[in-house]
């Protein structure tokens, strides 16, 4: 078994890094909280640093500094970086220029975290095998001329320690003492490291193979709801993939994305401007064009009953009278208003639950 393992190639100091949280997780802070008890001061601990670390990164690292999605004022920018460093994710030079490539060669080879390599790989095996050399740096060259960003590059373990494991500790023994200092180093630092960690890989992996995908099928990314609850709102994948420089991935008003609220609070405390957004007849023409090639597969498959296949002709013939429409709308500049938009969207979800009721909830 251990000879198929590429020792040659596996990062020792990730690895070492990862897998020593990991046991440590599962091994000290349950002897710690059996030992000493665990205290509401230390669970509040975790869920600060865990939101505090968790949207630098979605807010910061992701929407701001890899797709520039919206432009943050020099005190969330320190924030970001700050507590981003403390997510243990490596520096937002490293994280963005890794996420750039990804979204130029998703699915493909010079993607790092191809889920086309399997889940594991997509979730934690580029991280634990030096696969490819280092990146070369050459798709941020924004980032390079920020001195802040560069500043938090060259500083990276420095601050990240210190923020991850130092100050838990720090505030832990003003708390209670030196035992409460290791509890918040243990649960407030290396278990909430662990936890945001695998919740951020999970953006990688399963994000890339649980859901389903509304806007495009071009490439593996999925909407789950499900994933947007422990990814502060990156759970809405398939949006992100197909629009990627807007500031928000749950664009629906009920979706959850505490991210995109974040930074719309910001824009009206003065913190946060240029926020990007893609018009909602833009996405909804997407969906439309998803949901007619979703018709059209699902019409084309052997073995459909006639009953069903005529139903599912009738929304496909509505959905192709639909898209006509919108083309002479387009190419006349008629103005597009809300009642209009509000009928597309609507032709487009009967369409889509004529496919659901024959059991269709995604088409490759």
């Amino acid at each position: 078994m251990f000879r198929r393992i590429p020792f040659d190639k596996v990062n020792w100091i990730t690895s070492s890094f990862l897998i020593g949280t990991l046991v440590l997780s599962l091994t000290a802070v349950p002897l710690y909280i059996w030992k000493f008890g665990l205290d509401w001061f230390q669970v509040a601990l975790f869920f600060v640093m865990f939101c505090a670390c968790g949207f630098s990164i979605t807010l910061g690292y992701h929407r701001l500094y890899s797709h520039l999605s919206f432009q943050a004022h020099k005190a969330v920018q320190f924030f970001v970086l700050l507590f981003g460093a403390g997510a243990f994710e490596n520096s937002a030079l490293l994280w963005c220029c890794e996420h750039r490539t990804h979204h130029k060669f998703v699915d493909h080879d010079e993607d790092p975290y191809d889920i086309n390599k399997g889940l594991f790989h997509a979730h934690i095996g580029w991280l634990l095998f030096k696969l490819k050399p280092s990146p070369p740096f050459d798709n941020v060259p924004d980032l390079k001329k920020d001195s802040m960003v560069m500043f938090q590059h060259r500083h990276i373990h420095f601050i990240g320690v210190t923020v991850a494991f130092i100050l838990p500790a720090i505030a832990g023994y003003a708390w209670g003492g030196w035992v409460s200092a290791l509890g918040s180093f243990l649960i407030a630092g290396v278990a909430r490291v662990v936890f945001l960690q695998h919740c951020t890989f999970c953006i990688n992996s399963l994000c890339h193979y649980l859901g389903n995908r509304p806007y495009s099928s071009t490439c593996s990314a999925r909407d789950s709801w499900l994933m947007a609850i422990f990814t502060f709102g990156e759970g809405y994948h398939n949006y992100h993939h197909e629009f990627q420089h807007d500031y928000r991935n749950g664009v629906k008003p009920w979706q959850f994305d505490p991210t995109k609220w974040i930074i719309w609070t910001l824009s009206k405390l003065g913190l946060a401007d240029k926020l990007r957004r893609v018009p909602s007849d833009k996405i909804l023409l997407s969906e439309l064009a998803e949901a007619q090639r979703r018709i059209a597969v699902k019409l084309e498959s052997p073995g459909l009953p006639e009953s069903a296949r005529a139903y599912i002709t009738g929304a496909y013939e509505r959905l192709q009278a639909t898209a006509q429409a919108w083309a002479k709308h387009k190419a006349e500049q008629i103005e597009i208003t809300r009642d209009m938009l509000a009928e597309l969207s609507k032709e487009i979800r009967l369409a889509l639950s004529t496919l659901q009721l024959h059991g269709v909830e995604d088409l490759a």
